[in-house]
Order: structure tokens, then C-alpha cells, then sequence
């Protein structure tokens, strides 16, 4: 009888860990998805912090951006037509 409810109690706490173990590998896999992500956007950000540490290419964005133009330069902007043909 005492051998039975050892068993029991025995058998309940294992079940609890292994409900416990399943609950936090999806808690970790969920994690790691995350974690991926966040490094993926660090790394964008990275190159795009690399990209923007050259004069050059701030200045081209800015142009891009803004029509901003050094007065030297001419500037044209061109509007596509309103109608479409098919």
C-alpha cells in the first residue's frame, strides 16, 4: 500500500517535469526566433550605420530625400503622365 503511493507521488512528479520541460523548450525556441530576429535587425542596422558613415552617401541620400541640389548642379524632375495607355 505505502509502495503505491510512493509510485504515485513518484509518478505525478515526473509528469509535472515533463509538462515543465515541454513548457520551457517552447518558452526557448520561442526565445531563439526572437533572438534571430533582433540580430538580423542589428545586423540592417549595422550596414546601414556603415553605408551612412561616408560622406558621399549621406549627401546622395539627402539629394534622394529632399531634391536638395548643390548649386552647381541642374535638377530634373520628371512626372509620369496621368493617363495610361493599354
Amino acid at each position: 500500500m505505502l509502495l503505491a503511493v510512493v509510485f504515485v507521488f513518484l509518478s505525478f512528479g515526473i509528469y509535472n517535469l515533463v509538462v515543465e520541460k515541454k513548457d520551457l523548450s517552447k518558452e526557448i525556441s520561442d526565445l531563439k526566433a526572437t533572438l534571430n530576429n533582433y540580430e538580423k535587425e542589428n545586423n540592417n542596422l549595422n550596414s546601414k550605420i556603415e553605408y551612412f558613415n561616408h560622406p558621399e552617401n549621406l549627401l546622395k541620400e539627402l539629394k534622394s530625400q529632399s531634391n536638395y541640389r548643390n548649386p552647381s548642379e541642374k535638377l530634373i524632375i520628371i512626372v509620369p503622365s496621368s493617363t495610361q495607355s493599354r
